[in-house]
């Protein structure tokens, strides 16, 4: 697949280097890359600290049920940051929540959070239990209009290892349900206590099917 990325120098969404033309790079450019790979089809990655700051671009890691990825940040418009395999699988997020896939086995198509946004506001301000609704949309099998009832409880700080450095976050536990579906999940995340950005997430984007996702050489948009 032919792509563009967003070099860790550009805080816009304009488009760097074609994908293709990596293959030019050094040889050192070359092996860190080796981990940019496809998602979900049994593969697994062990970056370092080094192999990640050798890659000029934003990098999040996805754990499936399947398999490991490590991705990159090809897309960032209104919010929405698309991070991008070598093959058809993406990940689209908005404040670290994801919002849509693309070819994994089951895709969430779609997702809107109901009145106020708890992830916009920042979840670094919850004292206590929150109460929203999200609406969602899954293939395949034409699951679309899911109302889901979710419940966000902050936990304690834990230590949080991430390439080497241990990050001290707050966990935030969310409790999802869609009666009418039997259906009863749990998200986590770990926040930094400071900003609410997402270090490391838990969360289903369909039924039996979590992601993990760990940000490796984040993407963090300045404050308003």
């Amino acid at each position: 697949m032919s792509m563009r990325l967003v070099p860790r120098s550009i805080l816009a969404g304009s488009l760097g280097l074609v994908f293709a033309s990596l293959a030019a790079c050094s040889s050192v450019s070359r092996g860190s890359l080796e981990a940019v790979r496809l998602a979900m089809r049994r593969e697994s990655v062990h970056p370092t600290a080094a192999s990640v700051a050798e890659t000029p671009y934003f990098q999040l890691q996805a754990n499936g049920p399947d398999g490991e990825a490590i991705l990159v940040l090809a897309r960032v418009e209104n919010g929405v940051l698309g991070w991008y395999g070598t093959g058809h699988d993406i990940v689209f997020t908005r404040d670290g929540v994801v919002v849509k896939t693309v070819g994994l086995p089951q895709n969430l198509d779609g997702s809107a959070i109901q009145g106020t946004d708890p992830f916009r506001d920042g979840l670094q301000h919850l004292t206590g239990p929150l109460e929203y609704a999200r609406r969602v949309d899954w293939s395949p099998g034409y699951r679309y209009g899911v109302v889901l009832k979710a419940r966000l409880e902050p936990k304690a700080l834990e230590d949080v290892e991430i390439l080497g450095t241990v990050h001290h976050l707050r966990r935030i536990d969310e409790h999802v349900s869609a009666p009418a579906l039997g259906l009863s999940l749990t998200n986590r995340y770990w926040i930094d206590p400071s900003d609410g950005f997402i270090w490391k997430s838990r969360q289903y984007v369909a039924p039996g099917l979590p992601l993990e996702l760990i940000q490796l050489q984040p993407y963090r948009e300045a404050s308003s």
